[in-house]
């Protein structure tokens, strides 16, 4: 009877791990790929809607201050150093929303802006 527990445990345990690693099959991304998802649409708000396709500066309005007309940019962001780039998604900055995002997620999209860059330029 002891040993038909045990067996039937260990026989529920093996079931339990090839059902793991199904899902992680099925559901296997590339960090490119997961890193262009979050770049489009990271929290509600596309980084792409403020730096461009490709990172770059893009102006995002016109708007007069002490009747002088200036402009408001996102400054380009595919040649910033990791850390620079971690840390305003982390922290935020003016206009720029904190996004709270996990590290997997920040490398992801560092990964995917500086690799579509660098390779528009080859």
């Amino acid at each position: 009877m002891r040993r038909l527990v045990v067996m039937g445990l260990c026989l529920g345990l093996l079931e339990a791990q090839a059902l793991k690693v199904k899902v992680k099959e099925e559901s296997f991304i590339t960090i490119l790929e997961y890193g262009k998802e979050l770049y489009k649409n990271p929290r509600d708000i596309s980084c792409a809607r403020c730096h461009g396709p490709l990172g770059e500066e893009k102006i995002i309005t016109h708007y007069t201050q002490h009747g002088k007309e200036r402009i408001f940019k996102a400054p380009p962001i595919y040649d910033l150093s990791f850390e620079r780039f971690k840390n305003a998604l982390e922290r935020g900055k003016s206009i720029m929303p904190r996004y709270n995002l996990t590290l997997d997620e920040i490398k992801a999209i560092y990964y995917y802006i500086t690799s579509i860059r660098s390779n528009k330029q080859n």
